[in-house]
């Protein structure tokens, strides 16, 4: 089974119904050729002001499956529980 997806084109009338909703919608207008001309494509995600540095790390099974149990965003708490620990420690 191939890994691409199947592009299913719209019928003529789901595409006029499409273009008729489009046509209602007062927040949306359609660009002139002097607007479209001037788009320019989107390049990734934009610089961060304070960059993560890429690291190979290892960490204890439980300490990874506890994160993890954790859904969606695990590495950011891990990243904000580190940074805690470091505030708390830090000599100053």
């Amino acid at each position: 089974m191939s890994s691409k997806r199947k592009l299913i084109h719209p019928t003529p009338e789901e595409d006029a119904a499409i273009n008729a909703a489009i046509a209602e919608d007062p927040d949306t207008y359609e660009l002139n050729d002097q607007e479209f001309a001037r788009l320019r494509p989107l390049r990734g995600r934009p610089k961060s002001a304070n960059p993560k540095i890429l690291l190979s790390v290892r960490y204890s099974p439980d300490v990874v499956e506890y994160f993890k149990s954790t859904g969606e965003g695990w590495q950011a708490r891990m990243d904000e529980v580190l940074k805690e620990y470091v505030e708390r420690h830090r000599a100053g």
